[in-house]
């Protein structure tokens, strides 16, 4: 039996502030022109992609819940 894990609902509409959003947005664009990002900027900018990828399926599936829920 899958074990149900509850999600505050004010997690599910979590977004990373604007300013990490812009931190994110300025090093894959660094990357994108080739400029070689340092060892820290490469962890930071994979965390960050993990984050946001993090709170994407967060805000996916709780859609999904909800709409089977109607």
């Amino acid at each position: 039996m899958p074990e149900i894990i509850e999600i505050p609902v004010e997690l599910t509409h979590f977004k990373l502030p604007e300013a990490v959003q812009e931190r994110l947005q300025v090093l894959l664009d660094r990357q994108d022109t080739g400029e070689t990002l340092t060892q820290a900027e490469q962890r930071e900018a994979e965390g960050l992609v993990e984050l946001t990828e993090f709170f994407s399926l967060l805000h996916l599936r709780s859609h999904r819940i909800n709409t089977s829920n109607k």
